[in-house]
């Protein structure tokens, strides 16, 4: 049974939309409906916006010791609830309960980071060139914020955009995405039964394209953020751009991963491959497209279809269950279409390659091997169980050809050597690097790509400096 009651929140009241549309939310696993997810009207959008204009006024004059203390208890309300809001993932998304966990874990974890880092959010003084004068720098909340959040991470998404608003002392309304709404709702509950003062958190839900253009058009968002894909990233810089909203955007990537003959093979399958499949490979930062040095490249081939082969495909609520379903039947055609190109390419399925069943949307693990460059998996992201494995030769030609997209979020090496690893770290176009190891997101790190992957940063002081504005105070004779 889906655990959570789907309802807008605005001014502080969980409501149904007003207009009483809806629209249903399937279950991945195993296509059922779990709930109906309430749509808000150009009504609820308006009193959403009101809400979030008279909330900021509250908490912006709310002392940041007080905001820690509202986000902490939050916290450990997450925390005894922690089962419930796993459950509600899994179900609505796909992915294994146990990956839902760790995903909940990440969330708590956050909203306390942003909590304490809102009392260090430091000014300065600078000597002034005027006798008598006093120049200050300070940091003030940039005002209310709207948020657009992917259905891959629907507690991370989320909670990125909402601490750090909060954490910063701005208002916020999310709209999180229809496909996983029931996470979202969760953490607006434990916001709310912390005592979160009204207007402060909105959520609302609806057509997308409805629903940006609506809060877009206002005056009364300053900042928005948003994690999706680059074409509606640039959408929504441009809707923004008509009020000069301030924008940070977490758009797509094609991570590179770079194997050198140098590196320890046995610990960079063990790293990649599990992280590849992690979420069914619905991962912005997900490992994509594998480079490896020519001397270890079958060894590095066999071992990963022997990796992926013992995974165990199927419902995230049963036990041992590894892998999940991709969120919707929409996301099997595009892997059939990627696999199918390769294949055209004179590539090789070496594992997968195909649907699984005929109920859920499940798509088996897949490697594929000898991929050309030329093929559009090499140069469109898949977002899914999809890993493609290519030779190289040299450290040139591999830096060229990671570096020959117009994306730039995360990239992995692998090498035992100091200096090697030193030059790729500087020669990478990305925001992101893990060397012999994929854990480049935590939440005191900043999370964000370069180019078309987008700007601006989530996580760490970055995450919190995104919501903040600068003043520069210059006083005589007080």
């Amino acid at each position: 049974m889906y655990p959570e009651k789907l309802e807008l929140l605005i001014a502080g009241e969980w409501c149904a939309g007003s207009e009483g549309k809806t629209e249903p939310l399937i279950n991945p696993a195993t296509e059922e409906v779990l709930a109906q997810v309430p749509h808000a009207s150009a009504a609820d959008l308006d009193r959403a916006l009101q809400a979030s204009a008279d909330g900021f006024k509250v908490w912006r004059n709310t002392t940041p010791l007080k905001r820690q203390a509202i986000m902490e208890k939050a916290a450990s309300l997450m925390v005894e609830r922690t089962d419930a809001i796993a459950r509600t993932l899994t179900l609505e998304q796909g992915k294994p309960f146990g990956e839902a966990k760790i995903e909940v874990g990440f969330v708590i974890d956050v909203l306390r980071w942003y909590g304490e880092e809102g009392k260090r959010a430091y000014g300065r003084i600078i000597p002034a060139r005027i006798p008598g004068a006093r120049q200050m720098v300070v940091k003030e909340p940039v005002g209310p914020a709207a948020a657009f959040v992917a259905w891959n991470f629907p507690g991370t998404n989320s909670i990125r955009k909402i601490a750090g608003a909060l954490g910063a002392g701005c208002s916020i309304i999310i709209k999180p995405s229809e496909e996983t709404p029931g996470t979202a709702v969760a953490i607006g509950r434990c916001l709310q039964d912390a005592g979160l003062p009204a207007g402060v958190l909105n959520i609302v839900f609806g057509v997308p394209d409805e629903v940006s253009r609506h809060v877009l058009g206002s005056w009364i968002p300053r900042k928005v953020s948003f994690t999706g894909s680059i074409p509606i990233g640039k959408h929504l810089a441009k809707l923004s751009a008509e009020t000069m909203k301030r924008c940070t955007m977490e758009l797509g990537g094609h991570s590179p991963v770079i194997v050198f003959d140098d590196a320890d093979l046995d610990k960079a399958l063990d790293a990649v491959a599990g992280f590849k499949f992690r979420n069914a490979g619905q991962v912005c930062i997900s490992p994509t497209r594998f480079f490896v040095q020519k001397d270890s490249y079958n060894k590095f081939v066999d071992g990963f279809v022997e990796r992926a082969k013992a995974l165990k495909v199927g419902n995230g609520m049963d036990d041992g269950v590894q892998m999940g379903p991709v969120i919707a039947d929409r996301r099997l055609d595009v892997m059939d279409s990627f696999v199918s190109d390769a294949k055209d390419h004179g590539a090789k399925i070496r594992t997968g390659g195909e649907r699984i069943g005929n109920q859920g949307y499940f798509f088996a693990p897949t490697v594929i091997s000898d991929v050309p460059d030329t093929a559009r998996i090499m140069r469109d992201e898949p977002f899914g169980p999809v890993a493609p494995i290519t030779p190289f030769t040299s450290f040139d030609e591999v830096v060229e050809r990671a570096n020959s997209l117009p994306f730039g979020l995360a990239s992995y090496v692998f090498t035992t050597d100091g200096g090697k690893a030193a030059r790729m770290e500087d020669a990478l176009d990305v925001g992101l690097v893990g060397v012999n190891h994929p854990f480049v997101a935590m939440p005191e790190t900043p999370f964000g790509g370069v180019n078309e992957s987008g700007y601006g940063s989530e996580g760490g002081i970055e995450g919190l400096d995104a919501f903040l504005r600068t003043k520069f105070i210059t006083e005589v004779g007080v």
